[in-house]
């Protein structure tokens, strides 16, 4: 077996969509991202030239796939380390730079310790995730007070601030999409805010569906009006307009180090897929 790459994504979608097509949930990464590159064109996540490609079994089927867009992390579907490995050989080979890689604990774990083995870049663990499924959407009974409602171009600012304290508390290094976040959003109506008291108290966001699975996220609720609520009020009312738009199912992934919200987002209805972890590549001899 080995590696066919491209940086073309009809191409790389003629060969591999079906076989992520078939794991639409555990695919979720790289088919969203894939159904932006299409709408947007190849600089949607910046400058850099995306790069994309499949591992072909000897008959020709699919046994796996990355997908890179650089400032991004490679995100990886689930593999052998042995291809893990091989995928990092040949982009370390053809100079490929990389920040990290996003991908389940064993492939990630093969993937840099290739790397690190031919660039001479270790890998330290950004953040540790938890991918969930909707099975059946359990609303709290009673509910929180409040209500809904999807978030316009009159709440910029907020959302702006709101999407920068979240990725300063929970989301690992990277590059700062909020701005790409909000516009987006606010675009195409993804953006759901929880209000109380005529003022909003929670912010949920999905991303458009992908073969047929929509992916909730950001949730973001400020401290101070935590442990009340909003921030499952506002991931149900979210839930609830991706399926009202007609997913199939809705996905959404935890930061593994906050047990509230994985014990948040089991109680409304969601079940563990898979876990998953980022690492970033530091320099040699960090």
């Amino acid at each position: 077996m080995a590696w066919q790459l491209t940086e073309d994504l009809e191409t790389f979608l003629t060969a591999a969509g079906g076989f992520l097509r078939a794991r639409p949930a555990a695919s979720t990464v790289i088919l969203t991202a894939a159904e932006l590159l299409q709408a947007k064109g190849a600089a949607a996540y910046g400058d850099a030239t995306p790069l994309f490609g499949w591992l072909a079994e000897p008959e020709g089927t699919v046994a796996a796939a990355f997908l890179h867009t650089p400032p991004y992390p490679v995100v990886l579907t689930d593999m052998t380390g042995a291809a893990a490995a091989g995928l990092a050989a040949a982009l370390a080979g053809r100079g490929r730079q990389a920040p990290g890689v996003n991908a389940m604990p064993g492939p990630g774990a093969a993937f840099a310790a290739a790397w690190q083995e031919h660039t001479g870049q270790p890998a330290r663990t950004a953040i540790r995730m938890r991918l969930y499924a909707l099975d059946t959407l359990l609303p709290p009974d009673p509910p929180p007070p409040g209500q809904a409602r999807v978030a316009t171009a009159a709440d910029r600012d907020l959302l702006l601030a709101w999407l920068d304290a979240f990725r300063d508390e929970a989301q690992p290094p990277g590059p700062d999409e909020s701005e790409r976040v909000v516009n987006d959003g606010i675009g195409w109506g993804g953006l759901v805010l929880w209000e109380h008291e005529s003022r909003p108290v929670s912010l949920a966001g999905r991303h458009k569906a992908a073969a047929g699975q929509a992916r909730v996220g950001p949730v973001y609720t400020p401290p101070e009006l935590r442990g009340r609520g909003f921030g499952g009020a506002a991931t149900i009312a979210v839930t609830r307009a991706a399926l009202d738009d007609g997913a199939d199912g809705v996905v959404l992934f935890t930061d593994l180090a906050n047990p509230t919200s994985n014990t948040l987002y089991q109680r409304l209805g969601y079940r563990r897929i898979s876990d998953w972890a980022v690492l970033r590549f530091t320099a040699p001899g960090h």
